[in-house]
């Protein structure tokens, strides 16, 4: 047997424990492989640049980010994995050195054991990719909106940009793997799992730091929606504190808590509780800085996938925009019912039925918009809502504008003065009625509904080269059907350069943001599957590097007494702190954003959450059933 042979066949007796390292480096090679036949596939390209250029820039722009991402992440898993391993391995390489292994020979044997498997999970990795490429170019067009489809195709320059850098990067970690603990002697390595672990230690002060952190980073967070604080540098500080707070909170509080419980007696010798918090603080100190990596990873996965779905809702859409057309004419073009009665035939040709209705502004010497009673009332009516009276010239209604509509809280002068001054001469001041909250008029501040007698005595601001336009504005119930109807509108009404007119349709903006958001999606959700993979492999390989020391505790546990079921319920209670502790964490940060989001937007996101979660915690849940019976099923036969 050659030392290549010598190697493979050390990678083959250890497949258990290889396999969550290799299964996580194949996965993440075909979400970068699916990323590069996204990013150079030719209909997608042109068919995103098709409909906004916007769009394709970002899309390449994004898929690019997301591989160099994805690499990054990969190298920094696959270094971490291997040198894990190789501490696993200290008594192997001890007893391999007393055999007459050279340093030289122990470098080789990891650079080969590496490459081996780095070479099939990169094989593994693209074959599986290829095999799922219809599938994702199917999602990939659903969530794109793409109307001319995406046919199978695999370019060759995806599989060699994968190939070649994945090969590189195994290259690099097999060469920087070999070369560490080279130091050690040779009786230290065998007698290394013999040692005894030092008992592990928390700082009160430092656990109180990790509440603090979390209390402060949420109160900023909230502060800055709330407060209307938008500030960068507090959005970075709130991050900061709840990123550092986390890592106390697993490094120090938790063990902290541990000890805690540890020193109230009855709870610390009933039944197994003495087994499972005494071996619960070593793992927690020896996990901790893979619990804060899984828990702020997961976290951000859950955020980018969240936000990606709300802001592909088309209810969201909507709310910013309740017309399916807008068409705005200047008072000198030529072409304005011509164009007003294409709309008109075109959705009466494909069967939608539509509500039509106009308004125009005049403004008060400080910019504050004014609109007649009559025309606010068939905007009203044409989206469903309750008509407004006024009983006369002095009162006035405020029609809430996008600010306003943000935080309702917005107070108002129950007496305003308007002007420019009315043909009869003088200010108007008039009673402000009360303020409607619908979202009927496109501005972005308040507006000021007066009678009609009023708003026609009202003289026109007069700028030079400027003539106030007519909005008319179409509402279409089912406006989502209006694709094809709106492009033809939009190729027959070209805008013209001297601005006397202006068309837009509903369902191209909501397409476009649709499009933006789809390819955030694909985005978010292959890294955060890929970091979620990750952080899985993590915990499967924590479980098998300590397998063998679990073996010999339980052996000598079980000789005093520890039946089958209470060992079933001792390493259930270990793996589900490992499982979901991280998760719940993940959960709450998640969470804060989501509702502060919410606030934000005003926009709902309790759907979308749950959603995210319990999608996540089963495929959580299925994970832990399967570990847990394979780790049980391996510790029974050990100590049958």
């Amino acid at each position: 047997m050659n030392f290549r042979q010598f190697a493979f066949n050390n990678v083959l007796r250890k497949k258990r424990t290889y396999a969550a390292h290799f299964m996580s480096s194949a996965f993440a090679v075909m979400i970068f492989f699916i990323y590069a036949v996204l990013l150079y596939h030719p209909s997608l390209q042109g068919q995103l640049a098709a409909s906004s250029d916007t769009a394709s820039i970002l899309g390449t722009m994004g898929l690019k980010i997301s591989q160099y991402f994805i690499f990054i992440f990969s190298f920094l898993f696959l270094l971490y994995s291997a040198s894990a391993f190789l501490k696993v391995r200290k008594r192997e390489f001890g007893i391999l050195m007393m055999l007459g292994m050279s340093d030289k020979q122990r470098n080789r044997l990891v650079f080969v054991e590496n490459m081996i498997i780095g070479l099939v999970s990169i094989l593994a990795g693209i074959g599986t990719g290829i095999l799922f490429t219809k599938l994702f170019l199917l999602i990939s067009e659903r969530l794109l909106m793409l109307e001319e489809g995406l046919d199978f195709y695999v370019p060759f320059q995806a599989v060699w940009t994968t190939a070649g850098a994945f090969f590189l990067l195994f290259l690099v970690i097999s060469l920087l793997t070999s070369r560490i603990g080279r130091r050690h002697q040779p009786l230290d390595l065998i007698k290394s799992d013999e040692k005894p672990r030092e008992e592990p230690k928390a700082s009160l002060w430092l656990s109180l730091l990790a509440v603090v952190l979390l209390l402060s980073g949420y109160g900023m967070v909230f502060y800055f929606v709330l407060g209307k604080a938008f500030s960068i540098i507090l959005l970075s500080a709130a991050i900061g504190c709840v990123v550092l707070g986390t890592y106390f909170l697993f490094t120090q509080l938790s063990v902290y808590a541990i000890r805690a419980f540890k020193k109230r007696e009855r709870l610390f010798f009933r039944k197994i509780n003495l087994l499972t918090l005494s071996d619960l603080a070593y793992r927690m100190r020896d996990n901790a800085n893979m619990f804060f990596m899984v828990a702020t990873v997961t976290a951000v996965a859950f955020c980018g996938i969240g936000s990606c779905l709300a802001v592909g809702d088309p209810n969201l859409s909507e709310k910013k925009n309740p017309y399916a057309f807008t068409y705005t004419s200047q008072p000198s073009n030529p072409d304005e019912q011509k164009h007003l009665q294409e709309i008109e035939s075109r959705l009466a040709e494909g069967g939608f039925t539509y509500e039509r209705a106009s308004n125009s502004f005049k403004y008060t010497d400080n910019g504050m918009a004014i609109v007649k009673l009559s025309e606010f009332n068939r905007l009203a009516a044409a989206l469903g809502y309750e008509q407004e009276t006024l009983s006369g010239p002095g009162e006035a209604i405020i029609a809430s504008g996008v600010s306003s509509r943000a935080n309702k809280l917005i107070a108002f002068e129950p007496v305003v003065s308007i002007g420019p001054e009315t043909a009869n001469g003088g200010a108007e001041e008039l009673k402000v009625k009360k303020r409607s909250t619908f979202f009927i008029l496109l501005q972005y501040s308040d507006t000021l509904v007066v009678t009609d007698e009023l708003f026609d005595s009202l003289a026109v601001r007069e700028t030079e080269g400027w003539e106030e336009p007519t909005n008319y504005y179409f509402v279409v119930t089912e406006w989502e059907k209006t694709m094809s109807i709106a492009r033809e509108l939009e190729s027959a009404i070209l805008m013209p350069e001297d601005g006397a007119y202006y068309f837009s349709a509903l369902v191209l903006d909501w397409h476009a943001d649709k499009q933006l958001n789809g390819m955030l999606l694909i985005i978010s959700v292959l890294v955060g599957v890929v970091f979620f993979t990750f952080a899985a492999s993590f915990i499967y390989f924590r479980l098998y590097a300590d397998l063998e020391r679990d073996e010999k505790q339980y052996q000598m546990i079980s000789k005093l007494g520890l039946s089958g079921r209470e060992l079933n319920k001792l390493v259930s209670r270990q793996l589900v702190l490992m499982f979901f502790l991280p998760f719940a964490v993940a959960m709450i940060h998640s969470g804060v954003a989501f509702i502060n989001i919410k606030l934000l937007v005003q926009f709902p996101m309790l759907g979308n959450a749950i959603g995210i979660y319990i999608s996540f915690f089963l495929i959580q849940l299925t994970y832990f059933f399967m570990i847990r019976w394979r780790y049980l099923r391996h510790m029974q036969l050990k100590l049958s």
